[in-house]
């Protein structure tokens, strides 16, 4: 039976996420508190993995009711409260960064790369084991870190979510416990998934192996026209008309 099994948000975007039982959906699509907090350069920019390794190093653990964050790395530790100690924060930020940064907030839909597809993204757990198996050593919990879903679907064979969006211009309805979604895109990865989560450091190869494996395991189901490259892994969704809600670990998932 297709279920969901695992739940994962990312209070600031770039750090550490979050395993959930459950979370709120937000009028938008987004989940709560996903990624409701970013790091900006001073013109305004995020500051995220993309950009610097330097955010791989930080470690960031939220309390249950995500009030607090604890960020450490290189032998620095301190707890910050997310409403009254931001200007703390970004100073300890600024100076592991080398440059002022700020923090943006958006309760409301987050601050998601695709603006157009404010859901979750969604993989399967066998899609994770499979692409873990083309890089020896790597574990499924490094994998999570590297490619960083919201949602994980298990009781479906690998590459399942492909099956969640068409041709372009098509999205596929699907449904996760009461909550309806509208498959859009397969999310096209950037530098992130190629470090390592912890150090930074680039394993050797890697986006070559995954385009080259990712081309090679496309499974019939996939639209290939939506394949401009090959360095696409996750399924980016936007809320359909069935509106709000709550996810939860063990809701059944139905095309």
């Amino acid at each position: 039976m297709p279920h969901l099994a695992r739940i994962t948000i990312y209070p600031i975007k770039s750090f550490d996420g979050v395993a959930l039982p459950n979370v709120k959906v937000l009028p938008s699509g987004a989940l709560a508190d996903d990624r409701r907090l970013a790091v900006c350069d001073a013109e305004g920019v995020y500051f995220n993995g993309k950009r610097s390794a330097v955010v791989h190093r930080i470690r960031s653990e939220f309390d249950e009711h995500l009030n607090t964050v604890r960020m450490s790395t290189d032998g620095t530790n301190a707890l910050f409260h997310l409403a009254s100690e931001r200007e703390l924060l970004c100073e300890y930020l600024s100076g592991l960064f080398g440059r002022p940064v700020t923090l943006r907030e958006d309760l409301a839909t987050g601050l998601p790369d695709d603006t157009e597809s404010p859901g979750p993204t969604v993989v399967s757990t066998a899609t994770l084991e499979t692409v873990a198996s083309w890089f020896p050593g790597m574990g499924m919990e490094e994998i999570r870190r590297r490619f960083r879903a919201n949602l994980e679907i298990d009781g479906v064979e690998p590459f399942w979510e492909d099956r969640l969006y068409g041709e372009p211009g098509v999205r596929v309805p699907f449904r996760i416990g009461q909550v309806g979604w509208l498959g859009n895109n397969p999310c096209r990865r950037c530098v992130v998934p190629t470090r390592d989560p912890d150090s930074g450091e680039v394993w050797p190869r890697f986006a070559r192996v995954f385009i080259a494996k990712r081309e090679e395991t496309l499974p019939p189901w996939a639209a290939r026209s939506r394949f401009d490259h090959f360095n696409r892994l996750t399924i980016n969704t936007l809320l359909d008309e069935l509106g709000a809600g709550e996810l939860r670990v063990g809701d059944e998932v139905s095309v």
